[in-house]
């Protein structure tokens, strides 16, 4: 029994990857955002909550004590950025990761209707809010000598096709962001990573997919359906993503785009040179064999 005790404890203790750190969360109300403060509490991390929905907000961190701490954010807004990233220090002493999450949908449709004015408010919340984010994480984590800079893209900004105009410029905004902002902050111990979610079940795609934000249970057997895999993501998917590249065990990965997405972007959902038949294809447009 001592000895289970032991490889319990060791276990608990492995798990506990970011114990003594602190983070910035942005968009931490709901979907992703709270799925990740969950995790990195769990895993013993100090959290500065940062969202534009008090409510929701305020309720989440009630559920953690003094370990979680809210402040309204709106990432287009650099003093309300800068004021998250200051509550951390205030609060808890250090940063040691900044996961800027915040997101929308966006504007849609196709591009010659696009609005002008629902353009830049898509790319200020889903870009901008990115850069903000790293331009003050970095402000602290530089003469710190450390820390992790995650910043959420989505397959989207991987690929063209799986989103809005808007969107997916931004995203792929996100990816060339965040390998810019490693190349510049690793001489000084900071990392800069990003992660490109696929199909993942929240409020929001609820709302895309089904058109109602309820619909959770709804969105995710339809996701199910169409993924390599047979099952939806879920924000605690992204979440376990987010953990490691804020822990030492990715100590060593940086200017990265780690991709959770059940292998959407691998064909994107194409495997017509597997299903076509067996044969050797020599020529463009040719088969040798078949």
């Amino acid at each position: 029994m001592d000895a289970q005790l032991g490889l319990l404890e060791r276990i608990n203790l492995m798990t506990k990857r970011l114990e003594g750190m602190v983070a910035v969360i942005t968009g931490a109300s709901s979907g992703i955002g709270a799925g990740t403060v969950h995790r990195f509490v769990e895993e013993g991390a100090s959290v500065v909550a940062a969202d534009i929905q008090e409510q929701a907000g305020e309720a989440l961190a009630a559920e953690f004590g003094e370990s979680v701490v809210f402040i309204r954010t709106d990432v287009t807004q650099e003093e309300q950025v800068a004021a998250a990233v200051d509550l951390a220090v205030e609060k808890f002493g250090r940063l040691d990761c900044m996961f800027n999450n915040a997101g929308i949908v966006g504007v849609v449709g196709p591009i010659a209707d696009t609005p002008t004015e629902d353009w830049d408010t898509t790319i200020a919340i889903l870009l901008k809010g990115v850069f903000l984010g790293c331009k003050h994480a970095a402000r602290v984590m530089i003469p710190q000598g450390s820390g992790s800079i995650i910043s959420t893209s989505s397959t989207a900004g991987v690929l063209g096709g799986l989103g809005s105009h808007g969107y997916t410029a931004a995203k792929h905004g996100v990816i060339g962001l965040a390998k810019s902002v490693a190349s510049e902050l690793s001489e000084h111990g900071v990392r800069s990573n990003a992660i490109a979610p696929g199909n993942t079940v929240t409020a929001m795609t609820a709302t895309v997919t089904t058109g109602d934000h309820e619909k959770l249970e709804e969105t995710a057997e339809g996701m199910a359906s169409r993924s390599m895999l047979g099952i939806a993501g879920q924000p605690e998917d992204i979440a376990a993503a987010a953990a490691y590249l804020a822990s030492n065990d990715a100590r060593l990965v940086n200017g990265h785009v780690l991709v959770v997405d059940g292998g959407q972007t691998t064909s994107g959902g194409n495997n017509r040179f597997i299903k076509s038949g067996s044969g050797m294809l020599r020529e463009a447009g040719k088969w040798d064999r078949y």
